[in-house]
Parts: C-alpha cells; structure tokens; sequence
C-alpha cells in the first residue's frame, strides 16, 4: 500500500516498545502502546515490525495470528526470534516482545509474503504486491525476515540484483526454531512458518543500511591468482598458506592468537575501485588448510583475478567497526527518525563482555532513536552496492527522509 501523502505529518517518525510481561498478548499490547507514544498524535502507523521471543513456547503461533489486531498498522510484518532488542536494551532469553512503529507520509510502503518455487523455467519467487508491476518506487529498498530452513535468500539476492540492481535489501534469518516448520512470520493477517515477509519501501522515505561485520584486515591485499570452487590456491603467485605465514610473522602476540581462533578471508565486493577499505570486504571464515599444498578452503566460492584481505574477529574489533559505521551513518546529515536492527545470535553476550552492546551503541552514536530488532541466525545487507547474505554481523536499516 501507499500512505496518503499529509504536508502536515512533515518526514517520517517513529516509535519503539518492549515489553517482557509474561502473557504475550498483554505483552504485545504493553509494548504497542509504549511505541505509539514515540508517532506523538494518535494517528495510526503505516508500518509495524514486530519480534516476538521464542520463549514465549506455545503461545507465539497463535498471538501472530492475531497480530493484525493487536497491533494497529497499516501493514504489519513480523518474526520470532531467539531474542529481541528495543531501545538500548538487548533480551537474549526469556519472554520478551519488541514492537516498532513508523508513520512514513507520502511513502510507498508495500508488504510482500514471497515462496519460492520450482518451474520449468527454473526457480521462481511469488508473493510480490501487485501494486509493484507498475514500478518501483525512487529510493526502493527492501525490509525482509525469511526463515531459514525453506527460504533460498542467495538465490532472491542473485535475482534482485538481475531485476532491481541497486536495491539495497537488510533484514535477518528467523531463529525462533531450530527445525523446519518451527519458525513463525506474519504479514497482515497471515502466519507462514515457511517462506519469507517483509516491505519494500520507498519514495518519500529513505532506508539507509549500515552493515558491520564486525572484523578488521591484517596484511594487505592480494589477488587470487589460482583458485578452484571455495579453494584459495595461490595469492599473488604464491601458495595462500605461505602468504598467510608471512603475514603472521609480522603480528603481535594478540594478533597471532586470533588468527588461530578467528581467522577469515575478506573478498572485495566490487572490484571497481583504486583503493579499499576495510568496509569494502565481504567477510567469510577459513574453514580448512591444506600443509602440503598450501591452499586455503573459505566458506564462499572464489574465482581468480579476485582481490582478498585476510581479517580477524575479536569483541574490540567488533565494537570499533560497528562503532565507526555508525559514526560516519551520523555525521553530514540529519539524524535518522529510527532503526531496525538485525544482530546475530553469534553476538550479544556471546561475543561481547557487557551487555545489551550493539542495541547501546546505536544509542549512543545515535540516539535516542527508536530501535527495535531480534538475534537472527543470518544477517542480510549490503555490502558497497551488493547485497549478501551474513554472520556474525550488524545490519541496520535507518529511516530516513527521501
């Protein structure tokens, strides 16, 4: 759908609420309220996200059903998860429940509830609003919760990119459950426990994504001079492991401990550039060694003439990239009206020694701002211009004005 444009709403607004209350539906309620405060007038929201703690057991299905009614919005999406964020605060276990608002005036907002399927043809995605055929809204980006076990993200990423390239897409993997058919999402009036739901939004409201995949370089970069299927076989001319070993003995103690306990190969997600930052990798794990012939196996394919950094993950360098993205996200223009968060459950207290870490540094960098999010099993952002598939990361879609 698309919200009536009103001169007098001004730019998009926001509101966010928690609520751990033991009841859900009460819960949900206790936490719509709390984020309708954050819209100022009483109007109705165009758009409501909301994450629902698996902890909840039994009662999640049947209060997503219902969720439409709980939660007045125009268009209503939302997901369990293994856990939730709002404000500043992060809920990685028990119940608990986060409901985020936006009154986006004058902007497109579209819900879509995708399957994939097989066809003759190949693979298809259905379940696009019908009000797309037309065009795409200016400024189109997509908000988008899929379930793991049935939902082929990669293969809608390829498809995208061939379709709508420069669409940016950000959102999570569902991790309300650990086996298919577990996981719950709702659109409007529909649960699906297959499948993904989300928005695509546009025209007078602008997502920004900023994605923090929470590692830092070490060495410099080198091309894949040899290389076969997720195989690094040689880097400039060398075999990997022994550039590896020569970027080793030039590391602190510290640095050399990583690289035995978190080391990951970065692969430049656009090679059109003179020089790269450390933003500019897309980040995968090294998952094996070979001694003897010196190749390096990642957990992506690569090919040769590719540039790659190795990169290393740790609590600080996770704070500092998420904290210097956001830094940049703040600095030259207005600030956001809100965000949506998608962390991974490999984060949180996992990862990091103080709590509720990645929920306080969206606040203190740019805050208050109404936030709300979950603990996903796969992140989804772009990278530069590429949308990709992650872990272990941070991806933020801030509002904004268009």
């Amino acid at each position: 759908m698309t919200a009536e444009p009103d001169g007098s709403h001004g730019g998009p607004r926001c509101g966010a609420g928690g609520s751990t209350t033991a009841r859900l539906g009460d819960a949900l309620r206790e936490a719509a309220d709390r984020a309708a405060t954050g819209l100022g007038d009483g109007s109705r929201a165009d758009l409501a996200v909301v994450f629902v703690s698996a902890a909840y057991g039994s009662a999640v299905r049947p209060a997503l059903e219902g969720l439409a009614d709980l939660v007045p919005a125009r268009v209503v999406v939302g997901t369990s998860a293994e856990g939730v964020l709002v404000g500043g605060a992060e809920h990685e276990s028990g119940p608990a429940v986060a409901v985020w608002l936006a009154r986006l005036p004058g902007a497109t907002v579209a819900p879509v509830s995708l399957e994939y399927g097989q066809t003759p043809d190949g693979g298809m995605f259905g379940g696009w609003p019908p009000e797309l055929d037309a065009g795409w809204p200016a400024h189109a980006a997509v908000i988008l919760l899929a379930d793991p076990f049935s939902f082929p993200v990669e293969a809608l990423i390829h498809r995208l990119a061939e379709d709508r390239p420069g669409v940016p897409i950000v959102g999570g993997m569902a991790s309300g459950g650990g086996i298919p058919g577990s996981n719950t999402l709702v659109c409007n009036g529909n649960t699906f426990d297959s499948g993904a739901v989300g928005v695509v939004v546009g025209g007078a409201a602008r997502v920004r994504p900023v994605v923090s995949q929470g590692c830092r370089p070490i060495g410099r970069p080198l091309v894949i001079t040899k290389a076969d299927a997720n195989v690094i076989q040689e880097l400039g001319g060398r075999p990997a492991l022994e550039r590896l070993r020569e970027i080793y003995g030039g590391l602190d103690p510290a640095d050399r401990e990583l690289v035995r306990s978190s080391l990951h190969v970065g692969r430049v997600a656009s090679e059109y550039q003179a020089e790269f930052r450390p933003g500019d990798f897309l980040v995968r794990n090294v998952v094996g060694a070979d001694p003897e012939s010196g190749a390096i196996a990642v957990g992506d394919l690569v090919r040769t003439g590719q540039t790659v950094q190795f990169h290393v993950r740790d609590a600080a360098s996770a704070h500092d990239d998420l904290d210097r993205l956001l830094a940049a996200a703040h600095a030259g223009g207005p600030p956001p009206a809100g965000a949506l968060v998608f962390t991974c459950n490999g984060r949180g207290s996992r990862l990091f020694s103080a709590p509720h870490h990645d929920a306080r540094c969206v606040q203190e960098r740019l805050g208050p701002l109404p936030a709300a999010g979950f603990f996903a099993q796969g992140e989804i952002g772009p990278i530069g211009r590429v949308n990709c598939l992650h872990g272990f990361t941070a991806s933020i879609a801030l509002f904004e004005r268009g």
